[in-house]
């Protein structure tokens, strides 16, 4: 089965998130949300939410509810709310930042979502039904930078977190009357919010791009600047990591990663293509495969017109040679990927996944 390819124009995506069914899709995009139906083979513009004056820089749909949670360059966080007429409502976010927001993603449970931040903190945000809004709890220290990413453990309690201090922290998002206790987990028992249950730098000291926990929660991937990735596997409170595993590659830098399955790994970046990488806790993990190798890939079949690429490569190089300076990449995207997302799950591992670019497509994997 051929992988899909979207290409929605030619602004940089920041980031996508679709629905549970796959028929809806919210992209950021410069300073908008562009709203697409994605039940059909091709996708068609619904709507575009305008709210943010500045570069929206994470969009996430909270699969129950359908609200969408959006932040921006702009300091602000918005959570727009479905209406009968097919309309969104924004709804307001006490964030407290005075930095760019970063990241921003709903807790599996939907009752909080956190947002990264320029601002050397993580808002964690709940509901107030009194005030009619919603409000934030900031997680600070020992954060030192920008907090590039932040994703949920699937008890919605604990948050993994990547910043550009070159650590990946594991906080307790505990905020009491809103949350029920969880269960213990390998990262400890103590819930109190803001607690530190776990702290891994990048072993080459490069900016973390991104964080996630496996599936299980039980352990924890994440993606750095030197183009490497780190798995940790936690023994338990106050212990050092019965095993923390580093695989360098060869590829320019990883900026987004996923886990397919207790096992698999898949991340993307800068080289504009997903790789998979597969091990165990036995130390074993090693870079398995390419998706979409450049090495073996073909050129892109649907070119443009030989007397149209002529006039193009005249106005854009002052050339009129088509074959020896093709500057299109061999691979689907032609810059980089900015964001993976599971799409589909097949038995109890991720089957499909989306992309999306600084080309503006929007590409569903195979994996």
């Amino acid at each position: 089965m051929a992988h899909k390819v979207h290409s929605l124009g030619q602004i940089p995506i920041n980031d996508h998130s679709f629905s549970p069914d796959k028929s809806f899709l919210a992209v950021a995009r410069d300073i908008n949300i562009d709203l697409y139906d994605s039940s059909g083979p091709k996708y068609k513009q619904l709507t575009t939410l305008t709210g943010h004056d500045k570069t929206v820089t994470a969009v996430d749909i909270a699969p129950k509810s359908g609200q969408i949670v959006t932040c921006s360059q702009d300091r602000n966080a918005l959570v727009w709310q479905p209406q009968a007429d097919g309309t969104y409502k924004p709804m307001l976010v006490l964030l407290r930042i005075n930095r760019a927001a970063t990241y921003a993603r709903w807790s599996p449970d939907e009752k909080k979502f956190a947002v990264g931040s320029g601002a050397r903190a993580i808002a964690v945000c709940f509901f107030e039904e009194e005030s009619d809004w919603w409000a934030s709890r900031h997680i600070k220290k020992p954060l030192r930078s920008t907090v590039l990413s932040v994703q949920w453990h699937p008890n919605s309690v604990l948050l993994a977190a990547g910043s550009t201090d070159s650590h990946a922290r594991v906080f307790s998002a505990f905020i009491k009357d809103v949350d029920s206790r969880p269960t213990p987990t390998v990262w400890g028992e103590r819930i109190p919010f803001q607690t530190l249950c776990g702290d891994y730098v990048s072993p080459a000291g490069g900016w973390v791009h991104d964080a996630a926990f496996s599936p299980s929660g039980n352990a924890l991937a994440f993606v750095s600047h030197d183009a490497s990735i780190t798995v940790v596997y936690p023994a338990g409170p106050d212990q050092p990591p019965s095993a923390m595993v580093n695989v360098a590659t060869s590829l320019l830098p990883l900026v987004s990663l996923t886990w397919l399955s207790e096992n698999e790994i898949i991340a993307a970046g800068h080289d504009a293509h997903p790789v998979i990488f597969s091990g165990s806790e036995n130390g074993d993990w090693k870079l398995d495969h390419a998706i979409d190798d450049p090495l073996h890939a073909k050129k892109s079949t649907d070119k443009e017109s030989t007397a149209l690429n002529m006039f193009r490569q005249m106005d854009l190089k002052g050339t009129q040679n088509t074959t020896d300076d093709d500057s299109s990449l061999p691979t689907i995207h032609q810059n980089t990927i900015t964001k993976l997302r599971p799409y589909a799950i097949s038995g109890s591992r991720v089957s499909q996944v989306s992309s999306s670019g600084l080309d503006g497509r929007i590409v569903i994997f195979n994996v």
